[in-house]
């Protein structure tokens, strides 16, 4: 008895220790679109940061949904979304229980943070994007304001969204809103060529602005009230913080260390500090009542950014443009930790020919390897100094290929396993906008902004051409033997080279400019997308444009053939990907959920994970059914496998591409298919 008491107390142990562990990461399950299997990358950070009132939780917007973290520990409670566009601001109800989340589209959502029921959804704005929102602190009134990109305030019901006034006079969007503590005073910033500050009085339901401050010179980017209500602070794209009386609408001093944009300024609980963060990418701290710099912290790279105190007062909270969020020390301003896993829009996506691992890039300058099945990072490769466009794996999975976009011109290639550069290809004059391996491995062609398509020596990184394009080129890609090369870009027109005499004929069909190319898996056909927004397939031996795909509202950006070389898969800027029937030309669905323009589309071995990186900072893995390729093991087909069969494998041992040879179809010869042929030695 004492040994199964002990076993089932084992096995409860294993299965409690077994559940924590999934549930760390059931977030890249949460509230999945429909179709998709996992969501890698938490999406950009698109406003200011918030604490709840009792400091138990941080909310953080993002491009899918707002991510409600627990303030001690940094893990992941859960994503609110409902809305179909991005988030551009969150606010705490003064008792915590609701969220107010606005979006571009005007629309404002009413959530329970914890829960995440949707309460209540506001709507009125006629036109841009809710650009602030502020509840009254008295739980009393239960009021929400929100500022618009129409220049206009609108105040609501917390409870019940109802609308009951609109406050007019900005004549810029209102960038920013806070209440006094007292709730009896609201102030309103006022953005681009508006330059303003407004107070705003609740006799009359806050109707009539009894105060306007005119000395920023350029657009309020925040406002914030002392906790005694007092003093408020402004901060400006003018690159100053300006402190004011409420009251008599006096200015009480500006403090002028930050160099660029000041995006966000916060008073600590006690009054005590100052919060302000730049475009200079620095924290500075000050005492309001001296008026001058306690410290000033670096820790953020990029423009926007946003700084909030925990209502405790221990700890202040930073997030930047660098998708970064920083939890500082109050007392000692010592850093305390940092919260990662908030990404940058994902350029492109590739998968290695194994399917077990792939790799996105991204405005980051980074590039990440991912593990296939689990979806976890495996690793991140760090050494351009710009953005990366571009990205390719060798036909062996050996090498990784790298092209460096704004600011960095470098080609890089990367030892996959250890993780090393090699030495890098600096020959394109402007970024490299698409790259890609031959299927035989031997030649690598990128294609350029200074309007070149350039062969390189895939193992020397020699340069072996340089094809002249006439205009931007946007993409390449190579046929299956490896034989042409297809272009495509600013000037409407699609070229195939013969790699050997480099010379080209042009398809014409595109009315703007062409963003991607790919060949069927036969070689026989290439899909191209365009910012015309049709997709088009082309006959390679006639050059006549047979099938036009019509469906997208907004350019292609990526499309992929699936291994029957009948469906394809497209992307675009509209948010959505199709899938196409290449010989009818009929949409067979359309598979939306990114927030934002779909800039990538790579599609494992075989076709069983088909994955989308987008604008929004994230990518989406989506299920299909495998399509295994056939084993062929007599080579020569003359009808029985023999010592032929096994003599034709051989001489094309290490070649990559299309090949009868590469039996069991994986993209090379080897080893594998040596064997599958010498193990059915007789058949017939």
């Amino acid at each position: 008895m004492r040994l199964i008491r002990f076993l089932i107390l084992a096995v409860f142990f294993i299965l409690t220790f077994f559940d924590t562990n999934v549930s760390a990461q059931d977030y890249t399950e949460w509230n999945l679109p429909e179709g998709a299997t996992a969501r890698l990358g938490k999406g950009t950070i698109t406003g200011d940061i918030q604490y709840s009132p009792d400091g138990s939780l941080l909310a953080v917007p993002s491009s899918v949904g707002v991510w409600i973290y627990d303030a001690d520990t940094y893990e992941e409670i859960n994503l609110l979304v409902g809305q179909t566009v991005q988030i551009t601001v969150i606010a705490f109800s003064p008792d915590g229980n609701v969220l107010a989340a606005g979006g571009t589209d005007g629309t404002i959502q009413l959530w329970n943070p914890r829960t995440g029921e949707q309460k209540a959804s506001p709507r009125g704005h006629s036109r841009g994007r809710i650009t602030a929102l502020a509840f009254s602190p008295l739980s009393q009134i239960s009021l929400l304001a929100s500022g618009s990109s129409d220049k206009t305030i609108r105040l609501w019901s917390a409870t019940t969204g109802n609308y009951i006034t609109t406050l007019m006079g900005h004549t810029g969007a209102v960038t920013s809103l806070a209440f006094s503590s007292d709730g009896l005073m609201l102030a309103s910033g006022g953005g681009h060529r508006d330059n303003t500050i407004r107070l705003w009085k609740a006799e009359d339901n806050f109707r009539i602005a009894v105060t306007t401050l005119t000395e920023h010179e350029y657009g309020v980017t925040s406002v914030a009230f002392s906790p005694d209500g007092r003093m408020l602070a402004s901060g400006s794209m003018d690159d100053t913080i300006r402190l004011w009386d409420p009251y008599t609408g006096e200015q009480k001093a500006t403090l002028t260390e930050h160099t660029q944009d000041v995006t966000s300024v916060a008073f600590s609980p006690d009054g005590q500090t100052l919060a302000s963060i730049g475009s200079d990418e620095t924290i500075r701290l000050w005492n309001p009542v001296t008026e001058t710099l306690k410290i000033t912290l670096t820790g953020h790279t990029g423009s926007d950014a946003s700084v909030a105190f925990s209502p405790d007062g221990r700890t202040f909270v930073s997030a930047g443009n660098d998708q970064m969020i920083q939890f500082w020390d109050a007392v000692t301003f010592e850093h305390k930790s940092t919260l990662t896993g908030h990404t940058f829009p994902v350029n492109e996506i590739v998968f290695a020919p194994d399917g077990q691992i792939f790799a996105s890039v991204n405005d980051g300058q980074a590039i990440h390897l991912w593990n296939t099945d689990t979806g976890q990072l495996r690793d991140t490769l760090t050494g351009h100094s710009g953005s990366v466009f571009s990205v390719a794996f060798s036909p062996d999975g050996e090498t990784l290929a790298s092209g460096g976009g704004r600011g960095d011109t470098a080609i890089l290639l990367w030892d996959v396993h250890a993780g090393q550069p090699k030495a890098p290809i600096t020959s394109h004059k402007h970024g490299v906008q698409s790259i890609m391996f031959s299927p035989d491995g031997r030649t690598l062609a990128s294609g350029s902004w200074d309007s070149t398509a350039r062969l390189w020596d895939a193992d020397t990184g020699e340069n072996r051409a340089t094809l002249k394009a006439g205009a931007n080129v946007y993409t390449v890609a190579f046929s299956p033997d490896s034989r042409t090369l297809a272009s495509g870009g600013q000037n409407d027109t699609i070229r195939l080279w013969d790699v050997e005499s480099r010379e080209y004929r042009e398809l014409i069909g595109h009315t703007r400019p062409v963003d991607v190319v790919a060949f069927s898996p036969d070689g026989r056909a290439l899909a191209s997308g365009s910012r015309d927004n049709t997709i088009r397939l082309w006959d390679i031996q006639t050059g006549q444009s047979y099938v036009r795909l019509i469906g997208h509202t907004s350019r292609i950006k990526s499309v992929v053939f699936f291994p029957d070389g009948v469906t394809l898969a497209s992307c675009s800027w509209d948010k959505t990907i199709r899938l196409w029937d290449t010989q009818t030309g009929q949409l067979q669905s359309t598979l939306p959920g990114h927030l934002g323009g779909v800039n990538t589309l790579a599609l494992s071995r075989y076709g069983g994970t088909l994955a989308s990186g987008s604008e929004d900072g994230t990518i989406l893995l989506w299920g299909f059914t495998p399509i295994e390729p056939k084993i062929i093991v007599d080579v020569n087909g003359d009808g029985i496998v023999n010592i032929q069969d096994l003599v034709l494998v051989a001489s094309h041992f290490g070649e990559a591409g299309l090949s009868p040879a590469d039996v069991n179809g994986d993209g090379i010869v080897n080893v594998q298919d040596l064997v599958l042929v010498a193990s059915r030695f007789g058949d017939s």
